[in-house]
Formats: C-alpha cells, structure tokens, sequence
C-alpha cells in the first residue's frame, strides 16, 4: 500500500490514507492486539480528527473498547496506556512532516512499538485484504483525561534547579504549544517564553521538524534578543527535541546525548546507554569513561526501545533528537528531554555551551540527504572507493577508516540516501565528504557549510 513504514503508518490526506483506510486498520489493529482496551489520540493537523474518529470507529467494530484521550502528544499517548493499564494505543499523526500528510503510530501494552517486525506487517496484510468482519458486540468508548497525572510524571525529570532559567520554546504551532505550558508552566524556576504555541496544522511559520536548520532562525534569534539561557524546539508530535545554547548556536543531538548520559551515570554507575550508529564517536567513548556501557543499534525508535529493555539501559539517544528514559517505559519524549536537560543546566555554574563543549571532540558534516534513482548501486559504489575499509551493514553501509568514518542508509520514509560522516579532523571530513560527492552527487539543499 505504501503508507505502512518500517516504524508507523504515514501518508497524504485523503490520497494515500483517508478514513477509509483509517477504520480498516483500527480494526485490524485491534484483531491483532486480541483486544482491548485501546487508547486513541491525535495532534492538531486539520484532518486528525477524521482520521481518529474513523480510528476508533475500527477499533470498536473489532468488539474492543476505545478509550478517548484527544488531542495529546505522541509521549502522552504512550503514558496512558501505560499509566490506565490499556492492551495498547492509536496515536493520529504525521510527526514533523508538512501539513497534507496524516499518519498512525501503534503500540502495545506498555507502550511496547508496533513496527515492522513486531506487528505492523502482519496489520498491513488484513488491511490489505480488504477488512474483518464486524465483530456481533462492538467495543465501548469512555473518555480519559490524562493531563494532571502526566504533568506530575514528566515533573519528576526536572527536580529543584539550584537557579532560575529563561527558555524559548518553539512548539512549531503543533503539539508542543499545548505540552509545554501543561508541563512546565508555573514552576517559580522556568521563566518559559513562547514561539509559534498555537495550535495551528497548517503550520503558518516553518515545518515541525527541528533538524531542518532553516526551522531553527526563529528560536536561535529570539534566545539571544532575550538573553536566554537556552532554546528547544519541538517536532510535531512533541517526541523530539532539538536544542540551542545561549549563543543561539544548535547542539547537535548527539551531543545532548552525552549530557543526558553524565546526568544518568552521576547516579547510576555502570548504566547503559544505547545510541543509534549514526552518533558522534564521542558518545561511546565518554559513556565508556564515566563507566557507562554503551551500546550501539541501528536508527529508530524500534530498534532502540527493544535493545534498552534487553539491556535494562537507562538512557537511549538518537541523532534525530529521540531521547528515551528507562522509567518513561523505554519511550521517548521531548518533554522529558527538556526537563532534564533543564535541570542539568539549573544546577550547573556553566552555560550551556560549555557543558556541551567535551561531546564536540570530533568534525561531522550532520546528516546530508541525496535523492538518488539507485542507492543500493550507490551504497556499493561507495563502499568500494575506499578499499581496505571496516565495514558492517548493520543498518545500511558503515565504513570506518583509522581518521574518518562514515554511514550512508535509505531512507524509510522517503527515496533518498542519507549520509552521515565524521572525520578527527577537519581536513579529514573535507577530504572525505568531497570523495563522496563525486560519488553521491549534489546533496539536497546544497553543500553543508560548517563553523568548526
């Protein structure tokens, strides 16, 4: 069909996925968790509300019952579940993409994913085979209100700053404008200054996706006018959480990791953290020198949440601005991201800036996006212009030399390659990344400029 992915369901409205569609997974959904209870929620785009009713309408068809949370982020969909002790939860959303897309992302009980390997195929064949048969007794519907009990459960991450802080928040005019006020709002110690929080799906100022650095000017302005001591900014379902200094400069997520990760293991020697294969070299050698185990995975959330619950890890970090907690069920949430890196920042003496400043060790061009008509011949070729290399494919191609390496992968979502490469130096990261071009082609967007 197209629209079910590796981690999720997400497609154009009505083109690709419409309430059709919508109804007939809900009920397949629901035929495979054996039942119900079934939370159902939805952001703020303009068709979400459609898609949820059908959503549920599917849902109880299947004989379960649909429990009702509304309009919530991704993260307080997931902590219902958990939190009312549910079979598993529907959350109606397309996260940072543009505002004609609608989409799905499934959980279990526990908020354990639903993806590619763990269910969504097996969703995606009875939809495709064209519906289930009405179950004789369909599902009730009861309404939950889940706001307080969360406010109180994302809180726990914040403590007692020692200090006052002023924070921009760019919500992005997506879920993020309702989180945020709901979570941090009132705390003597977080002077909280708003950006673009109105709800809003068609998403007026910039896209929801905070990786984008053009979604970024806003908030990097407004830190420095205001004499900030920090910047986040929200995608739209308010799972990610990008950050900037008080210089108005970004933090590669990567190096948010790390930070997360002194805070976990200051309290909890020997931990784990699970990063996704793209990060900097610097996060499993400065876990590993905390005393940390790291552990790497391959990219989305997935791969993390099931690796952190073998392992028992206590902190996961992605390079797309995922951050997942032990004690928030394995899951990620920006909320909890911005809590905790407030409450490192309230009770350090330094800015941000230098509290960050030991994961940038290393030169890494960011993720640079090429769309390409064969990326499988492109991965090969690329692998082979750089004889006697390590290489793994654990997710993709990796290919490490003694000063550089670097990660070329596909695409889930969308048909392009995505590079990712980090050089000891500078003048490695050139020299590499310029070797690649000539391979790869003119990336999206141009040339990656950098400042170190």
């Amino acid at each position: 069909m197209g629209i079910f992915k590796a981690y999720d369901v997400r497609g154009v409205y009505p083109d690709e996925l419409d309430e059709r569609k919508a109804e007939r997974i809900g009920a397949a959904f629901a035929a495979f968790l054996g039942g119900g209870p079934i939370a159902v929620g939805r952001d703020m785009r303009s068709s979400s509300p459609a898609i949820a009713e059908a959503v549920a309408r599917g849902v109880r068809s299947a004989g379960a019952e649909v429990v009702d949370v509304g309009m919530v982020s991704t993260p307080a969909l997931y902590f219902a579940v958990v939190h009312l002790g549910l079979r598993g939860g529907a959350q109606v959303t397309a996260s940072h993409n543009p505002a004609r897309y609608t989409g799905l992302k499934l959980c279990r009980e526990q908020a354990a994913p639903v993806g590619e390997a763990s269910g969504l195929r097996e969703i995606e064949k009875a939809v495709s085979a064209g519906g289930m048969k009405p179950s004789s007794r369909p599902g009730g519907l009861r309404r939950e209100e889940i706001g307080p009990a969360y406010r109180q459960h994302v809180r726990r991450w914040l403590g007692a700053p020692a200090r006052s802080l002023r924070v921009v928040v760019d919500a992005g005019n997506a879920m993020g404008g309702t989180e945020t006020p709901l979570v941090f709002g009132n705390d003597p110690k977080v002077e909280l200054l708003p950006l673009f929080w109105e709800p809003d799906g068609t998403f007026p100022n910039h896209e929801p996706n905070p990786l984008k650095p053009e979604n970024l000017r806003d908030l990097r302005a407004a830190v420095v006018q205001h004499r900030a001591d920090c910047g986040a900014a929200l995608d739209g379902d308010a799972d990610r959480c990008a950050f900037v200094d008080e210089r108005g400069e970004a933090i590669p997520c990567d190096a948010v990791t790390v930070l997360l990760a002194r805070s976990v293991l200051a309290g909890e020697k020997g931990a784990a953290v699970v990063y996704d294969l793209r990060s900097s070299d610097a996060v499993p050698e400065i876990v590993r020198e905390l005393g940390g185990r790291a552990i790497r995975e391959r990219v989305g959330h997935a791969f993390i949440k099931a690796t952190m619950r073998k392992e028992n890890a206590a902190l996961g970090g992605e390079l797309s601005g995922h951050y997942y907690f032990r004690d928030n069920s394995y899951c990620d949430s920006g909320a909890i991201a911005l809590a905790c890196v407030l409450n490192v920042l309230g009770n350090a003496k330094e800015p941000l800036s230098k509290l960050v400043a030991p994961a940038r060790r290393y030169y890494a061009t960011g993720e640079v996006n090429f769309h390409v008509a064969d990326p499988d011949g492109l991965m090969e070729k690329a692998v082979a212009a750089f004889p006697g290399a390590e290489v793994d494919r654990l997710d993709g191609v990796t290919v490490r030399l003694p000063k550089m390496w670097f990660n070329l992968r596909k695409s889930n979502t969308e048909p392009i390659l995505r590079l990712n490469l980090e050089g000891k130096t500078g003048k490695e990261r050139k020299a590499g990344l310029e070797k690649l071009l000539g391979i790869l082609g003119e990336p999206e967007g141009g040339r990656p400029s950098f400042r170190k």
